[in-house]
């Protein structure tokens, strides 16, 4: 006879656990469901981020310019320092000499004055300041042995001199090497965001700027050429257009914003200083685009960071950031508001 019995039901406890198991399947489904993979960064916003990369960059490299002066003015004063100090050794040993001279005149007549023998043996200073010794040496004595003080404390400053420089040195060469580590970290960031576009975005985007720096060009070149320093410099940059941006570099194979005209105005020449923060302050300073000509120094960005050469019309020619080339463009596309010109 078959058994009627009934199945055993599951107990309350089990029951509750595989509940609470479905409960959180359904759960972790409908989260999954919902989240969507993270998007893609559209062509725009990579070029927003690189170009924001690349403003940091050229803001670095211009204190990396900075730096760089002030560490190769540091350079030739203390070389000059150096030669000043040890020509002035050798002017002190010659007074040393004078003075052993005249010591050993005295030895071979035996009448070698006391406080001159006991200078040989240690420092004037201790006896020039007392009259007493005074009294006991010649005239000739005297002079010789103020010069050498004179001489003496003349090297100690410019010794000292030497030692603040060696540190001021030092501290700019550490600075140096963190704004270069700065721009090459800003534009490596800039690079990885352009690799991840395809080959096909990357050329849209050049092919972009092409066609801008072209329409630039063209309309620059309508409005004829500058006259003066600002004119034969504004000739020299022409020379350029199609060399590469390089941070750092003043040319003649490659420029970055400042060094392009540094070197423009050099072949004009004029001497400028090297960074656009330092050609800011020199000059007359031109308010509005108007009374602009062509060859004036340009300056964007509220710290000054961007330099370029007036073109006319609206346009500027100079050397932009990282992956461009001296070109002309608007300045209504330089990504920055134009501050000031400055008339060389």
């Amino acid at each position: 006879m078959a058994s009627h019995r009934r199945p055993k039901q599951p107990s309350r406890a089990r029951v509750t656990v595989l509940t609470t198991a479905a409960a959180a399947a359904v759960a972790f489904s409908a989260n999954a469901a919902n989240a969507a993979p993270s998007a893609k960064p559209s062509v725009d916003e990579v070029k927003s981020k690189v170009d924001k990369l690349y403003e940091d960059a050229e803001k670095a490299t211009e204190q990396y310019n900075g730096a760089k002066e002030k560490q190769e003015q540091l350079q030739k004063e203390i070389s000059t320092l150096q030669d000043k100090v040890a020509r002035g050794q050798d002017e002190l040993n010659k007074l040393r000499d004078g003075i052993g001279t005249m010591a050993s005149a005295q030895y071979r007549t035996g009448s070698i004055d006391p406080s001159l023998q006991l200078f040989l043996s240690s420092n004037p200073d201790d006896y020039l300041d007392k009259a007493s010794t005074l009294d006991q040496l010649s005239s000739q004595q005297v002079e010789a042995l103020k010069k050498i003080q004179e001489k003496q404390r003349e090297l100690a400053q410019e010794r000292q001199e030497a030692t603040d420089k060696l540190k001021d040195l030092a501290a700019t060469r550490t600075e140096l090497g963190k704004k270069k580590q700065e721009v090459q970290g800003k534009l490596a960031a800039a690079q990885k965001l352009l690799n991840s576009l395809t080959a096909q975005q990357r050329a849209a985007l050049q092919d972009d700027q092409n066609r801008a720096s072209r329409a630039s060009e063209r309309t620059a070149l309508s409005v004829g050429v500058g006259s003066g320093r600002a004119g034969a410099a504004f000739s020299a940059a022409q020379t350029q257009v199609g060399k590469p941006y390089v941070y750092g570099a003043t040319g003649p194979n490659a420029y970055d914003c400042s060094g392009l005209t540094s070197w423009a105005y050099a072949q004009a020449g004029v001497s400028i200083p090297r960074t656009s923060q330092e050609q800011a302050n020199i000059g007359t300073r031109i308010y509005s685009v108007n009374d602009l000509k062509v060859g004036d120094l340009v300056f964007f960005f509220n710290d000054l960071h961007h330099v370029a050469l007036y073109a006319g019309n609206g346009q500027v020619l100079h050397a932009p950031r990282t992956g461009t080339v001296v070109r002309y463009e608007s300045m209504s596309t330089i990504g920055g508001p134009f501050m000031f010109g400055v008339r060389v």
